[in-house]
């Protein structure tokens, strides 16, 4: 067999029919009702009855919705690949970069490979209008072994505010403010869904590689869900948008957008556990505060001038229940995680 195909990248994507999101019912698509090979289409087998997608690739692989959604719902319960897995980055993003490649919009959770013994990290990022430069990035740490459960990861976006979830605990929410213009997302984005190779930078800066003798790497996604206005990017938006109210009210009525004061309090629990960078603190590479910071004293003082936490920064407050992954198909919009069983 040819080595390269023994090293290829796997992702694995499981669809079933129905779920239920805090009380309100998002239907899950099937493959092709919903999303596309976005590239090594001759590796994708499918399961007798549909439901059951393999993507078998070398070095790149992923997929994308089919449509294009002004606002709206992604989520996917995801495992990770394991073992060594340095310079692999498994993303799951929205992005209109294909339709606007100058001034594009985007959405990112970048799941970062490690070496074999560390926490896999993941970023999220926040780039409007082609603001490529001021990324908004953060990154955490997980507090779990995304290698060895499926764990939920979803964006919900709307004209007011985006919020990144992990299973049932919002991490980060960006709210939209006049000073943030053009910097917020505002054009209609695809769902991709990636698996590549990133040794160039996205462990320890690039100095552990990709090891292709650990291959096949496998990534795995289940429930998938989209749920927004479906709109043509190339409408006028002010026009089109008169058909998206009955989207739009669909959307809100999951109530994954309203930030409670119990979400935001595990919110912040969340931050002040796990999260290892924030471009709000990071004042050597933006010595100008962003309009859409929200500079928390006690984040402040655990970080340093780079952004990047301090050594022995992280907070060993008392942690909530574990976070197990879900029995049901259900989202739950509150809850905090636990303390790690070990630092870094």
């Amino acid at each position: 067999m040819d080595p390269h195909i023994l090293m290829s990248f796997v992702i694995t994507i499981f669809v079933a029919t129905m779920m239920v999101t805090a009380g309100f019912d998002v239907p899950l698509l099937a493959f092709e009702e919903g999303y596309s090979p976005l590239f090594g289409e001759g590796n994708l087998i499918r399961s007798v009855d549909g439901r059951n997608v393999h993507l078998i690739l070398n070095h790149n692989s992923g997929f994308i919705s089919t449509e294009m959604y002004h606002h709206g719902l992604f989520s996917a319960s995801i495992k990770l690949p394991s073992d060594y897995t340095a310079g692999i980055v498994v993303a799951f993003y929205t992005s209109n970069g294909d339709v606007f490649e100058k001034n594009h919009d985007e959405l990112d959770f970048e799941f970062l490979g490690n070496i074999r013994g560390k926490e896999w990290r993941v970023q999220t990022n926040v780039y409007g209008n082609g603001s490529v430069s001021r990324g908004r990035e953060e990154r955490y740490n997980l507090p779990f072994d995304p290698t060895k459960e499926f764990h939920r990861y979803s964006i919900i976006w709307t004209t007011e505010n985006i919020i990144f979830y992990i299973d049932d605990t919002p991490i980060r929410e960006v709210r939209r403010t006049e000073a943030m213009g053009g910097d917020y997302p505002s054009k209609p984005m695809s769902l991709y869904a990636t698996i590549w190779d990133a040794s160039n930078w996205a462990t320890s800066g690039g100095r552990y590689k990709v090891d292709y003798s650990y291959a096949p790497f496998v990534s795995e996604f289940t429930d998938l869900a989209l749920l927004g206005c479906r709109l043509d990017p190339l409408q006028q938006i002010p026009s089109a948008m008169k058909n998206c109210s009955a989207d739009d009210a669909e959307l809100m009525a999951t109530g994954l957008a309203a930030m409670t004061p119990e979400k935001r309090q595990a919110m912040l629990a969340f931050r002040q556990r796990y999260m290892t960078y924030s471009f709000c603190y990071d004042t050597k590479r933006y010595p100008v505060t962003f309009p859409d910071c929200d500079l928390v004293e006690s984040e402040r003082s655990r970080f340093r001038d780079t952004g990047h936490l301090r050594p022995g920064g992280n907070n060993r407050a008392t942690a909530a229940r574990r976070v197990k992954p879900a029995k049901s198909r259900r989202i739950r919009v509150s809850g905090t995680y636990p303390k790690k069983q070990a630092d870094m």
